[in-house]
């Protein structure tokens, strides 16, 4: 289902709250993001995931974003999660080292499969 590039939908999949990112997260649409990451922070207790297998391109606004709310993740004993494969939003963590501080993973199943390890 596309999504206009500066909206960030929130849903429960499979008992965990994800945030699905659009093709480009920028200052524009950076507040945006975090506004939806407390939003599935309130989901419950656990692990948000953030779903940017679409996501092309990310400036350090939104790196902000994910670094702020894995801050906020880690200090009520949670985590945030990446599922991300564009070649240069990975670029762009590893560079940042934001791939140090946030874990990563290839695929949305992949991430999910983390949480439920962790959980169960």
């Amino acid at each position: 289902m596309p999504m206009p590039d500066g909206s960030f939908k929130v849903q429960v999949v499979r008992g965990v709250p994800v945030v699905t990112a659009p093709e480009e997260i920028d200052s524009t649409n950076a507040p945006c993001l975090w506004s939806a990451l407390l939003e599935a922070a309130a989901q419950g207790p656990g692990p948000v995931v953030v779903d940017m297998t679409r996501t092309e391109f990310c400036d350090s606004s939104g790196i902000r974003a994910l670094l702020r709310s894995q801050k906020q993740a880690l200090n009520d004993g949670r985590e945030v999660l990446l599922a991300t494969s564009g070649p240069a939003v990975v670029r762009v963590f590893q560079l940042t080292g934001t791939d140090h501080i946030i874990r990563r993973f290839a695929s949305l199943d992949e991430a999910l499969g983390q949480t439920h390890a962790a959980v169960g």
